[in-house]
């Protein structure tokens, strides 16, 4: 180190540079540990000419592990924090006065502005294939099976997929795009330096209000395609008894199992759909950007929203 004087009576310039060998040349590895998947293994490249069949072996191995947990880092880091959502929830001292207030504000904005938006939905679908259901089903002499072909095709496959794609772009894209932002501009690591928990703060309490929205508004789009079909249906003539008929003859082709599993189901796509997106947005990395964030994490939430319907098919 050289004390330079820069001019009469100035302070002496120090060189304190630092080398430039301290930070990684690779930016990814920086942003290692902020939520980006692990890369390819990569141990010591340069050895491998003069590698027996065994460290050539255990190279193999860490190459394939490495893969497979890049292809399936986000499904692991789901089934953590919803183990961690789960055990949270139930936890007294989680529910402070911050973690009331984010959970009051999510669930007014994705039930109480989003039903609107889901009332059209349902209506939508009652002229476009409710009714359509009616009327060929009565067409071909099959009236007696309007309730058991309403409860599988609507209420049970349709409704959960719908609803959960329109809580995905109308509320989880936004909750992405907040978390994401928090992210990537540095905001969480204040929030942790500070000694604030980002997970119980952001995660836990949006989470669970896409739960009780996802059913609040199953339910609602549910009853307004049916009601919706069910008048369509009976201005055309395709129909002659009275809605109470019409939802008395719905209810009944339901099976003991579909009361437990169609509301299950609306309440697993709205918890999944809330966790991936706040997920997706907690671990962006400082790379990432609203243009990369977005179409990501909505990729995510359709694969989400379907993989839950097909799995609750099966299990039907």
């Amino acid at each position: 180190m050289t004390d330079r004087p820069t001019g009469q009576g100035g302070p002496p310039q120090h060189d304190n540079a630092a080398p430039e060998d301290i930070l990684p040349n690779d930016p990814g590895s920086i942003a290692h540990g902020l939520g980006v998947p692990p890369e390819t293994f990569h141990p010591d490249e340069e050895n491998q000419e003069n590698a027996t069949i065994s460290e050539r072996f255990v190279y193999f191995l860490g190459t394939l592990g490495a893969l497979v947990r890049k292809q399936v880092w986000f499904l692991l880091v789901i089934l953590g924090t919803m183990w961690g959502v789960l055990r949270e929830s139930v936890r007294p001292n989680s529910w402070r006065r911050t973690v009331r207030y984010e959970f009051q504000l999510t669930l007014s904005d994705v039930a109480g502005r989003g039903l609107l938006s889901t009332l059209v939905m349902g209506s939508l679908t009652g002229v476009g294939v409710v009714s359509q259901a009616i009327y060929w089903l009565g067409f071909a002499g099959m009236a007696k099976m309007t309730g058991s072909v309403l409860v599988s095709v609507i209420v049970r496959e349709l409704a959960p997929i719908l609803v959960g794609i329109l809580m995905l772009g109308r509320s989880g894209m936004l909750s992405l795009a907040e978390v994401g932002m928090l992210a990537t501009g540095g905001q969480i690591r204040s929030m942790q330096a500070e000694g604030l928990d980002p997970f119980l703060l952001l995660v836990l309490p949006r989470t669970l209000a896409f739960t009780v929205a996802g059913f609040t508004l199953g339910i609602m789009f549910s009853i307004a395609s049916l009601t919706t079909g069910y008048i369509i249906s009976r201005a055309s003539g395709a129909l002659s008894n009275s809605l109470f008929s019409f939802f008395y003859d719905v209810v009944t082709a339901m099976t003991p199992a579909d009361y437990l599993l169609i509301p299950l189901k609306f309440v697993v796509v709205g918890f999944l759909v809330g966790l991936g997106c706040c997920v997706s947005g907690l671990t962006a990395s400082n790379e990432d950007s609203l243009g990369t964030l977005l179409p990501r994490g909505f990729s995510r939430g359709i694969l989400i929203v379907m993989t839950v319907s097909v799995l609750f098919s099966l299990k039907v």
